[in-house]
């Protein structure tokens, strides 16, 4: 028995200080490892994609907008650390939220441009608390009559998401994590999701216009762990990779008013993962010369 204990000491004093060692050294996993692969899909439901058919907002006009993104489940077995956490056996907490909401807000610029913004206040829901902006500039071109349209598109996501993504309570209660007995995680995941993309829209009776499009997303996340040991050690680990991703979407817009729209988009970085979008948006101000729609 007192050997056994002598063991058992011994290999928690092993593991203290492989610990201490550890959360001092900042990782950079390679692109086919599960931590860039679980950083590009928590990237896919946060890319400030259009969410609409290709439109004309008329210069000095504004649109609020609402949107919600579905953000897809994760599988255990790609939440498992492979590279930064070698040893770990227990996944990762990832499916903090289902859904991702998000307002938005655009207005109209002289010759077929427009600014989009977005921002995500540090409001927890969940388990999460999100701090996030996006930001986009876009350019609109009329063909064939205004039967068909054109975007072209550049946009940005950037910002901070916080929760127990280590180690979460359930952990915490496991005799065999490195999380047990410690102290909840705070982690932090900064998504820095940068992009171009193309998209053309046409008219299919009066109201509605679907359309489909193709572009390229530049993925640089970044995750910092925070997590406080049961020997009051603070593990402070960066995660660092950089990706490039292409990305595929489709969907439709109605109009049901001249100043309401509803919007619905499948968006996907086929190596990656599939999300579903829905918006709503209301336009305000005096009609211009170049119009909505």
């Amino acid at each position: 028995m007192f050997r056994a204990w002598i063991g058992t000491l011994g290999a928690w004093a092993v593991f203290a200080s492989q610990a201490a060692a550890q959360g001092t050294d900042d990782c950079f996993p390679p692109k086919s490892s599960n931590e860039a692969r679980l950083m590009a899909k928590f990237d896919v439901p946060l890319a400030f994609s259009a969410v609409a058919a290709p439109r004309h907002l008329a210069s000095g006009r504004w649109e609020l907008g609402f949107e919600l993104s579905y953000v897809p489940g994760v599988d255990p077995a790609l939440a498992i650390p492979t590279e930064c956490r070698p040893g770990k056996l227990r996944p990762e907490n990832t499916d903090l939220i289902p859904a991702l909401p998000r307002p938005r807000v655009a207005i109209g610029l002289p010759g077929g441009f427009a600014l989009e913004a977005s921002w995500i206040p540090p409001l927890r829901i969940s388990e999460a608390r999100a701090n996030l902006v996006g930001v986009a500039v876009s350019h609109t071109t009329t063909l064939r009559g205004g039967a068909v349209r054109l975007g072209i598109r550049a946009h940005g996501t950037f910002g901070v998401i916080h929760g127990p993504i280590t180690c979460d309570d359930a952990a915490l209660q496991d005799a065999t994590s490195e999380c047990y007995q410690g102290t909840r995680s705070d982690d932090a995941f900064h998504p820095n999701v940068f992009g171009v993309e193309g998209a053309v829209g046409w008219r299919l009776g009066t109201s509605l216009r679907p359309y489909m499009g193709a572009g390229y997303n530049r993925l640089a996340p970044r995750f910092r762990v925070n997590f406080t040991n049961q020997f009051a050690q603070t593990d402070r680990r960066r995660v660092t990779v950089n990706l490039d991703r292409g990305v595929l979407f489709a969907g439709a817009s109605w109009r049901a008013t001249p100043a309401f729209e509803l919007s619905g988009e499948v968006y996907s970085p086929p190596t990656d993962a599939v999300t579903v979008r829905v918006a709503g948006r209301v336009v305000l101000g005096k009609r211009g010369a170049g119009g909505e729609g």
